[in-house]
């Protein structure tokens, strides 16, 4: 199953039965009892209509490759014909976004895709080993992943400015020459002083323009980690949260985030501690599919229970 790795999140449910529509129709609407019932139910989201509607339709085709999907086609990066594009929300990202993913993984089991349907203008997904040159923008981009020098959100201004001169100096031919090593876990030389790197720019928060995400199970994620594009990056963990994603990975805690809850979080606490701004659900449409297949699921099990 496809889900992004932290110290901090997958799953602690069970992959679905096959869900009985009749169950499902006659709960759609019911009410949780408490917020643990449902801890997605506190997000301002935009009318999941179209997606009660198409849920009722079937599957439908991919208006590109025509591919019989169900809500989106996860290959093309669009909504089904039965899911039009204007009743999508589209969200508005702070800062550019990378998704790395492997090449192993499932396409149709990736919420990946959620952020690249909902902010199609800011989010760009890869299939590894397809990736990018990162090394000459090393001091404007960060990657999440945990790891003994990884740092909180809330030090990201700080830690980049170690970076900064890094950055520029690799246009200069000789800063650039020396081979950077193959390995999961790196030690950012502090070769200059805080002061040196420090730049006019009076927000150093507003410095970060890109943040790397792995699509991976945490089998699979070595082989990406490694890679030599990914040598010298800030890399950030992220607080602990439990996940409502439902394809558990075996032996993983539920602190093991999916990817899309990963990328949200993420924008939550760089909103609230980066720059500095009261967080009033401006990213939450970014778990419009997740949060409608997270009750659908729910509604579905709790069906096979009473039967």
């Amino acid at each position: 199953c496809c889900v992004f790795q932290l110290t901090m999140s997958l799953s602690s449910s069970t992959q679905g039965p096959k869900r009985s529509t009749e169950c499902l129709d006659s709960q759609e609407l019911q009410t949780p009892s408490s917020f643990q019932d449902n801890p997605l139910q506190q997000l301002q989201l935009a009318s999941q209509e179209v997606l009660e509607k198409a849920k009722k339709s079937g599957r439908s085709k991919c208006p590109r490759c025509s591919s019989s999907r169900m809500f989106y086609c996860y290959t093309c990066f669009v909504p089904v014909e039965t899911v039009p594009t204007k009743e999508i929300p589209t969200v508005k990202l702070p800062l550019k976004i990378d998704i790395i993913k492997h090449p192993n993984e499932t396409d149709g089991k990736s919420t990946a895709v959620h952020a690249k349907l909902l902010a199609p203008d800011d989010v760009t997904i890869y299939k590894y080993p397809c990736i990018p040159e990162y090394e000459e923008k090393r001091h404007e981009i960060a990657l999440i992943f945990p790891g003994p020098n990884s740092v909180s959100v809330k030090d990201i201004a700080s830690h980049l400015q170690k970076y900064t001169k890094k950055g520029v100096c690799n246009s200069d031919d000789d800063c650039s020459k020396e081979p950077v090593l193959k390995r999961a876990k790196i030690e950012p030389k502090e070769e200059k002083s805080p002061n040196e790197c420090i730049s006019s720019s009076r927000n150093e928060g507003t410095r970060l323009k890109k943040i790397i995400f792995i699509d991976s199970t945490w089998n699979q994620t070595n082989k990406i980690i490694t890679d030599e594009r990914l040598q010298g990056l800030l890399q950030i963990e992220l607080k602990t949260r439990k996940t409502c994603f439902w394809r558990h990975q075996k032996g993983k805690p539920d602190t093991y985030l999916s990817t899309i809850e990963a990328i949200y979080y993420f924008l939550v606490d760089y909103h609230q501690e980066v720059l500095k701004e009261t967080y009033k659900g401006q990213y939450d449409n970014l778990l419009f599919f997740f949060s409608f297949m997270y009750t659908l699921i729910k509604n579905a099990k709790g069906c096979a229970g009473k039967e």
